[in-house]
């Protein structure tokens, strides 16, 4: 599982120009799955996202997390943090869950984030959605549970 997070002063999915969720400041999420992953591993990486200290406290130093900040959450899904650009110049996606898998593990992670967050905005599965976010600071981590949870 892959999570691209940034923080932002605000963010918004439109999906065939109309704008279908938005929020102010907080997290947007960038959501992508492989083949191995499952709910257990979702669970692990919902508590690292929401205990994750990223938001600048008065002295400028990163101390402060979402619930700190009563910032709010956007999530949407991204097949493409999968892309493997190693052969040639078109990405392949055979590492990407395949779809009706990824949509059933999306979401679980979105109600999982609700019931231990509260209520969070999201995209739609598979939507050609157009996503727009003005990013605070930047400051942008992505999250691999590769590397977190060996």
């Amino acid at each position: 599982m892959r999570v691209v997070l940034t923080t932002v002063l605000n963010a918004s999915v439109t999906i065939d120009n109309k704008v279908y969720s938005q929020i102010d400041r907080g997290f947007c999420l960038l959501v992508g799955f492989t083949h191995s992953d499952n709910q257990k591993l979702v669970d692990k990486m919902i508590d690292k996202i929401l205990s994750l200290r990223v938001f600048a406290d008065e002295r400028g130093l990163t101390n402060l997390s979402i619930y700190d900040v009563k910032g709010q959450i956007m999530s949407v899904s991204q097949f493409t943090l999968y892309a493997d650009t190693s052969g040639g110049r078109r990405p392949s996606f055979v590492n990407a869950m395949k779809p009706d898998q990824a949509r059933e593990l999306y979401a679980y992670f979105n109600q999982q984030l609700e019931n231990k967050f509260g209520p969070i905005a999201t995209g739609v599965f598979g939507a050609d959605m157009k996503v727009s976010s003005v990013n605070d600071g930047p400051f942008t981590v992505v999250l691999d549970s590769e590397e977190l949870f060996k």
